[in-house]
């Protein structure tokens, strides 16, 4: 049996930052790999949907040429040099992620417990005095039938050509990432949501702004569909809307309905707890085994590749959880958001003010041609305590960053106004949005 300091179950965002920083502070690191380094968001997730949306972008932008004053009328979509600059963003990251594990030890195969701080790898054991679970998460699917013959978001990003049309079930991030680009690169997409509106847990206003405008690029989007079944192998979806049964075909046929923990083998070997199919943790990332943590997806927490970068920190003694993480949707237009809504604040008996700003107001987006957004900043009424900030348009995520550090240190709405923001930017929109209720 080896021993190491520290062993990392797991190289996606949290579990390689984490060796590699383990490295650094000089513990004797090892990390388990079952299949490529990067893990989900790397090599089938956030990196190549990004190559992605850089080309759908590139597409919307084309064929709204003639209003910048280019001609461009005779663009057409070749996805296989698309789909071929994908691969090489993910090979050339890859290659990054393995030199910044330089002075981890890297054992490739399924790790599994073998008892109290025990992580076998086929048929060697190695003990470490803390071991990471950081083996992420797998594509969901509905408990119906025929489920087994959809695409799920892997499947898709392994194609090669486009198909005539696709039906997306969920209208969640994934979901609406992946109709905005392919709606843009030529493909006639729609939607099948559940819920009342897409994106459950955003900003109920945005949420309706980025279903409008996909709306208008041609995107079918149905609301409060519950899928029923998926046939024909795969080609048809039959779902009820409002009481009432319907059907749609398409060539293709994607689940995007979220992601599920994936948890490594002999867990109840080593003591250690899951609930839904999730690893339990406290704030400091710790099990319910003393010297056993899990960050990222395994543990529910945020499903999202930076929220399981900062827990690995976090399980390392570096610093706190931190207070509000923000998330994005990397949609056509973009949406970003942190803190808290109004309608959360007004759920939890928090007295707050909602301050907007249009993007169609702003020079600079009138500049860039991108006059459709909307940047709404939450603040607490008695204090001007910054609550949240919830934005659809372009650049949204960037602009979320600005008030993620302004939130996570407990600024008011005064000190940001009083901050002097570049002329012109998509920046100004902040204090646009302040102005009318910052005290």
């Amino acid at each position: 049996m080896t021993t190491y300091d520290i062993i990392i179950i797991g190289s996606g965002p949290g579990g390689y930052t984490t060796a590699a920083e383990a490295a650094r502070l000089g513990l004797r690191s090892m990390i388990v790999e079952r299949d490529e380094l990067g893990g989900t968001c790397l090599n089938r997730g956030c990196i190549p949907t990004k190559a992605l949306c850089r080309t759908a972008e590139a597409a919307l932008l084309c064929r709204r040429g003639a209003q910048l004053g280019i001609e461009t009328s005779n663009v057409t979509i070749d996805y296989a040099r698309a789909a071929a600059r994908k691969d090489d963003v993910v090979a050339s990251l890859r290659e990054g992620v393995a030199m910044a594990l330089n002075g981890v030890d890297i054992v490739r195969g399924n790790a599994r417990f073998a008892g109290d701080h025990v992580v076998a790898v086929g048929d060697e054991e190695y003990d470490a005095p803390r071991i990471i679970i950081a083996t992420g998460s797998r594509p969901a699917t509905l408990p119906v039938e025929g489920a087994e013959d959809a695409a799920d978001s892997d499947t898709i990003l392994s194609l090669t050509t486009l198909p005539a049309d696709l039906i997306i079930i969920g209208g969640g991030v994934i979901g609406m990432e992946f109709a905005s680009i392919y709606s843009a690169l030529g493909v006639k997409v729609t939607v099948l949501e559940y819920c009342r509106e897409i994106l459950p847990g955003f900003d109920t206003e945005i949420a309706k702004r980025l279903r409008m405008a996909l709306k208008r690029r041609g995107v079918t989007i149905v609301t409060s569909a519950q899928v029923t079944a998926i046939r024909d192998g795969g080609t048809v979806v039959e779902y009820e809307e409002k009481g009432r049964a319907k059907s749609l075909s398409a060539e293709k046929v994607m689940m995007a309905v979220g992601r599920r923990p994936v948890v490594p083998e002999g867990l109840e070997a080593a003591g250690v707890v899951t609930e839904r199919g999730r690893i339990v943790t406290d704030e400091s990332m710790s099990t319910s085994v003393e010297g056993i943590y899990a960050i990222g997806d395994v543990n529910g927490r945020c499903m999202l590749a930076h929220a399981a970068t900062v827990q690995g920190r976090v399980a390392l003694g570096l610093q706190k959880l931190p207070a509000c993480i923000p998330a994005a949707v990397f949609t056509v237009p973009e949406c970003g958001s942190v803190g808290l809504t109004a309608e959360q604040c007004a759920a939890e008996g928090i007295d707050a003010l909602e301050g907007k700003a249009i993007y169609r107001a702003n020079g600079k987006a009138l500049a860039m041609d991108e006059p459709d957004g909307l940047a709404k900043i939450v603040v607490e009424r008695a204090t001007g305590r910054l609550l949240g900030a919830h934005i659809c348009g372009a650049h949204a995520a960037d602009l979320v960053q600005e008030l993620t550090v302004a939130i996570s240190q407990s600024m008011t709405a005064r000190q940001l106004l009083d901050t002097v923001h570049i002329h012109p930017t998509l920046a100004e929109l902040i204090p646009a949005a302040l102005s009318n209720i910052a005290p």
